[in-house]
C-alpha cells in the first residue's frame, strides 16, 4: 500500500462564515428512493401509455416493471410483477397484447413476453441463450421481431431457439481474439454476433412449454419451432425494422477487400422478403446472401439505425465518413418502389440523438426526431419526403429522453431542473402538454431544489452557454456569504450538458452539500452546430479549457462565489478535461477525475471507439505518435500539484483503466496527494446506471474529497481517514488495495 503523506495544505482562518448542511436538500443517498420513469409507448388507440418504471431495490440491484397510465389523466396502474427486469414495452397493433422483454425466471438472460391487455397471465414466447432486444410487432400482429448475440456454436447446436435455463457457456480458456473490435460495454464478445429473428405469436402461445422451452439436449426441430432465424454468418445484424408484415429491413457493417470489418464505418441495408420461397437456397454463410435478402443501399456511420413503413419507405441514420466523429448525423429517407433517396434533415444545423431514435407517424408521412439543442433535447418533426423544412415540436428547456408517436398525440419521458423525469403526453404538434406522471413527488415532497441560473459568456469571439447552480439554503440579498465553487466537465466530448437529464442527482447533491456548481457546453459540444463541434479539432484539451476557465471567470464574479475555493471534476472526456486542466493550471484546490482516457495512444489499442481518435485527431499513434502523445494528460503529470481523486470501473471497456493507472502512477511517482478508487462489476456507465450501491459511493466520495481541502469544512483530507470513513455505501471491497 502507497505510503499516505500529509496534505499539502493547511487550514487557513475563514474569510466568509461557515455553511449550514441543515438543509435536508437532495442527498447522496437518495438515489436509492429516486425512480425513473422511461421507455413511453402510445397504445393504438392513444388512449394509454406503457411505460417502464425503474427503481433501485438493494445495493447491487434494480427493479423495472411496465405500468400504464392513461392519456386523459388519472394514476398510473402496475402492469407487470415486480420480479427482474422489465423492458421494451411494445403494443400489438390491435392492442390486444402488450409484449415486452424480462429477466424474471430461471435466468438472467431477457426472454420475450406478451401480456394481454384486458387482463390475464403474462406469457413467456422464447427460452434463448442471447437474450433479446430490438422488439417490434409485424404490422398485422402475427409475429415479432428480435434480435439476439449468439456465437457460431449456439447457432449450430440451436441454443439460439431453446436453451436450458442453467446453461452457461464456457469462458475462453485462453481466449483467442481475431477482430479488430472484441469487446464493448463491459463484456468481451467471445465469438457472439447479433442476429435477427421472428417468432409467430400464436403458433408460440399454442405450443406447450416442452416446444418453447426444452431440453436444449433433446431433438429440435427448427422448421416446426415458433422462432425463425434470418440472418447467419459471422458478422453482426443492426437496427431491424418491419415494413410490410411480410418485409424486414436491417443493416449489417460491409468492408473493403483490403479493410477489416471492425475498422469499417459503412452499412449496407438489406431487404428480407419473408414470403419468398428460399426452401432451396440455404444460407451462405460467407456472402450472407439469399434469394430472399436484396441490398438496396449503403449509409455510413458509428451505428445503423433504421424505421420503415409499410409502402416502402425506408429512414436511416447517415454521418459523413471523413471526419466522421465531429460530424452530424443525418437522416435519409430510401423509397424502395423507385430507389430515391432524400435527406429531410439537411437543412437543420443540428445532429440527430442517438439515444432517442426517431419515428414515422402512423400514416408514414412524417418522421419525428430528437437533437440536443442548446442545452435542451427536443422533438422536431419533418416531411418524410423533404418537401419542407423540420419543425421544432418540443422540448425547449427540458431533456427528452424517449418518445412515442400515436394518431394524435405524442407521449414522451422528459427531465426538468426541477425533477430528473416524468411521462408526458402533448397533441402531434406538441401543444396542450400534460404532465402523466410524478414518479418521484413523495420524495421530492420536502427536499428543496433550486432552478439553475442559465449565462452565456463569450471567449474567443464564441458564444458558450452554461448553468450555475445555488445551494438550497443561497440567499441573493444576503451580503456576508460565500460559497465555494464545483466545476463539472461533461464527457462525449461532442455531447452537452442540460439542466435535467443523468446529471440532475449529481448536480442537486453537489448544491446541497454547500457548493455552488458550474458547467457549459464548451467548443466541442452538440446542440450548437456542426463548427461548433469542430472547433476541438486535434486539440481537445486547450480549446475546451479555454471556454471552460472563461465560464468560470464569468462565474467567479459574484460576490457570493470564493475565487479562492473551486474544485473540478467529469467523467469520460470529462475526466480527461479534469487531468488536462489540474495538469495547466493551479487554481483548483481538489480535482475528482472519473473513467477518463489519459494517454491517447493507450486508449486507441485498448477501447472499441478508437475511431473517435481518428476522427477528432485525423491520424492514428504509428502516424504521429509525439503528437498524441503531447496532446494526452498523462504526459504533463509532472506539473500536477492539485490533490486528484481518480476513479475508475474495473468492466469499463469504453476508456479502459490501463490509461487510468498510468496517470494515477504519475500522479504518485510526483508527490501529488491521490487515491484510485476502482468499482468492480461496473463499466462506463456507473453515472448512470450502475449498481445503486456505487452510484451513491461515487458521489459520496467526491463531496468527501472536496471537503478534505475546504476551508468551509472541519473535514480532514479523505487520506488522512479511514478509507470508508463518513461513506453510506462503501465497503472495503470496494476501494483500492
Amino acid at each position: 500500500m502507497p505510503t499516505v503523506r500529509p496534505s499539502i495544505r493547511t487550514k487557513k482562518s475563514l474569510q466568509w462564515p461557515s455553511l449550514s448542511r441543515d438543509v435536508n436538500g437532495i442527498d447522496a443517498t437518495d438515489y436509492h428512493d429516486l425512480t425513473h420513469a422511461e421507455e413511453p409507448r402510445l397504445s393504438p388507440a392513444d388512449d394509454r401509455v406503457a411505460f417502464v418504471r425503474r427503481e433501485p431495490d438493494d445495493e447491487k440491484s434494480s427493479t423495472a416493471t411496465v405500468h400504464t397510465v392513461p392519456v386523459g389523466g388519472d394514476e398510473p396502474t402496475q402492469f407487470t410483477v415486480s420480479e427482474g427486469v422489465d423492458s421494451q414495452p411494445r403494443w400489438r397493433p390491435d392492442g390486444e397484447y402488450l409484449a415486452f422483454a424480462s429477466t424474471r425466471g430461471e435466468s438472467d438472460r431477457q426472454q420475450l413476453w406478451v401480456v394481454p391487455t384486458d387482463g390475464g397471465e403474462a406469457r413467456r414466447l422464447t427460452g434463448v441463450v442471447g437474450g433479446v432486444g430490438d422488439l417490434e410487432w409485424s404490422p398485422d400482429g402475427s409475429k415479432l421481431l428480435f434480435t439476439q448475440q449468439v456465437s457460431a456454436p449456439d447457432r449450430e447446436h440451436d441454443r439460439d431457439y431453446v436453451v436450458d435455463p442453467d446453461y452457461e457457456p464456457e469462458k475462453p480458456d485462453p481466449r483467442v481474439v481475431d477482430r479488430m473490435v472484441y469487446r464493448a460495454a463491459t463484456e468481451y464478445f467471445d465469438g457472439r454476433r447479433s442476429h435477427v429473428y421472428v417468432v409467430d405469436v400464436e403458433t408460440a402461445l399454442e405450443a406447450d412449454e416442452s416446444t418453447l422451452f426444452g431440453d436444449d439436449e433433446d431433438e429440435l426441430e427448427p422448421d416446426s419451432h415458433p422462432i425463425t432465424r434470418l440472418t447467419s454468418g459471422d458478422i453482426d445484424y443492426v437496427g431491424p425494422t418491419w415494413g410490410d408484415a411480410e418485409t424486414i429491413y436491417y443493416g449489417a457493417k460491409v468492408a473493403d477487400e483490403d479493410e477489416h470489418p471492425d475498422d469499417s464505418l459503412t452499412y449496407e441495408l438489406y431487404e428480407h422478403d419473408l414470403a419468398a420461397d428460399d426452401s432451396d437456397a440455404p444460407a451462405d454463410e460467407e456472402t450472407r446472401e439469399r434469394d430472399h435478402v436484396t441490398a438496396f443501399t449503403e449509409t455510413t456511420g458509428w451505428v445503423a439505425a433504421l424505421e420503415a413503413t409499410a409502402d416502402g419507405l425506408v429512414a436511416f441514420t447517415y454521418t459523413p465518413e471523413e471526419k466522421a466523429s465531429m460530424r452530424q448525423t443525418e437522416i435519409r429517407v430510401h423509397d424502395r418502389t423507385d430507389g430515391t433517396e432524400v435527406t429531410p434533415t439537411e437543412t437543420l444545423d443540428r445532429t440527430v440523438g442517438y439515444g432517442s431514435g426517431f419515428q414515422f407517424d402512423p400514416a408514414g408521412e412524417s418522421l419525428y426526431f430528437a437533437t440536443p439543442d442548446e442545452g435542451s433535447n427536443v422533438l422536431w418533426s419533418v416531411p418524410a419526403d423533404a418537401s419542407d423544412e423540420p419543425t421544432k415540436v418540443h422540448g425547449d428547456g427540458a431533456t427528452v429522453e424517449a418518445f412515442s408517436v400515436g394518431e394524435d398525440s405524442l407521449a414522451f419521458a422528459q427531465s426538468e431542473w426541477d425533477h430528473p423525469g416524468d411521462i408526458f403526453v402533448s397533441t402531434r404538434g406538441g401543444n396542450e402538454v400534460h404532465r402523466l406522471t410524478r414518479v418521484n413527488a413523495d420524495l421530492l415532497a420536502d427536499r428543496p431544489v433550486r432552478q439553475p441560473e442559465e449565462i452565456w459568456f463569450e471567449n474567443d469571439g464564441t458564444e458558450i452557454q452554461g448553468w450555475v447552480l445555488t445551494p438550497p439554503e443561497f440567499d441573493a440579498d444576503a451580503t456576508d456569504e460565500a460559497y465555494p465553487l464545483v466545476v463539472e466537465i461533461h464527457g462525449g466530448p461532442h455531447s452537452q450538458w442540460t439542466t435535467a437529464g443523468t446529471m440532475w442527482h449529481e448536480f442537486q447533491t453537489l448544491a446541497a452539500e454547500g457548493y455552488v456548481v458550474f458547467w457549459c457546453n464548451p467548443r466541442g459540444s452538440t446542440g450548437y452546430g456542426e463548427e461548433h463541434a469542430m472547433a476541438i479539432e486535434r486539440d481537445w484539451g486547450d480549446v475546451t479549457l479555454s471556454d471552460v476557465l472563461a465560464g468560470v471567470e464569468d462565474v467567479c464574479e459574484r460576490d457570493y462565489v470564493d475565487e479562492d475555493e473551486q474544485y473540478v471534476t467529469g467523467g469520460s472526456f470529462g475526466g480527461f478535461m479534469t487531468a488536462w486542466t489540474v495538469a495547466n493550471t493551479d487554481r483548483f484546490e481538489a480535482a475528482v477525475s472519473q473513467r477518463g482516457v489519459y494517454d491517447l495512444t493507450s486508449f486507441y489499442g485498448s477501447t472499441d471507439a478508437f475511431k473517435l481518435v481518428e476522427g477528432d485527431f485525423d491520424t492514428t499513434p504509428w502516424e504521429e505518435p509525439e503528437f498524441l502523445w503531447e496532446q494526452s494528460p498523462v504526459a504533463h503529470v509532472d506539473a500536477v500539484d492539485t490533490p486528484t481523486l481518480v476513479l475508475h470501473s474495473d468492466r469499463d471497456y469504453r476508456t479502459p483503466a490501463n490509461t487510468a493507472e498510468l496517470f494515477y502512477l504519475g500522479l504518485q511517482k510526483h508527490g501529488v496527494d491521490t487515491r484510485l478508487v476502482r468499482y468492480p462489476r461496473e463499466g462506463h456507465e456507473l453515472s448512470r446506471s450502475g449498481e445503486p450501491g456505487h452510484v451513491v459511493d461515487r458521489i459520496e466520495r467526491i463531496v468527501r474529497w472536496f471537503d478534505g481541502y475546504s476551508d468551509y469544512t472541519e473535514a480532514p483530507p479523505a487520506l488522512e481517514r479511514d478509507r470508508n470513513e463518513g461513506l453510506s455505501a462503501g465497503s472495503e471491497d470496494s476501494d483500492e488495495e
